[in-house]
């Protein structure tokens, strides 16, 4: 198998939005990872992905209008891989419990 490394040049306004797109997203996974530990707290359930997501349109969205310029898509992924990072800990425990997100300066690579 092969691999291909390329390097995105994108300019200071598609930086911008990118930027506000990672943020949503990691945002929206520490929002519903903490809603998720509060909940089987409380419950001993976990919401699942779509539940989530009401919740956040609910309750965040509402509260924070940077949520609106950025695509839909970005908190909805987050909140799936959240789901996803939950299943794997439950079937193979020697991948951890999931971790809150930070923010991490990177090259852009696809």
């Amino acid at each position: 198998m092969q691999s291909i490394k390329t390097k995105l040049k994108v300019n200071n306004y598609q930086k911008t939005i990118l930027a506000k797109h990672a943020g949503v997203a990691r945002h929206a996974y520490n929002w519903g990872l903490a809603t998720c530990i509060k909940e089987y707290e409380e419950t001993k359930k976990r919401p699942s992905a779509i539940t989530l997501h009401k919740r956040l349109v609910a309750e965040v969205k509402s509260v924070n209008p940077w949520y609106y310029e950025v695509s839909k898509c970005a908190p909805q992924q987050a909140l799936r891989d959240l789901e996803r990072a939950f299943k794997n800990f439950l079937t193979i425990p020697s991948r951890g419990f999931p971790k809150f997100k930070k923010k991490v300066e990177k090259t852009i690579f696809i």
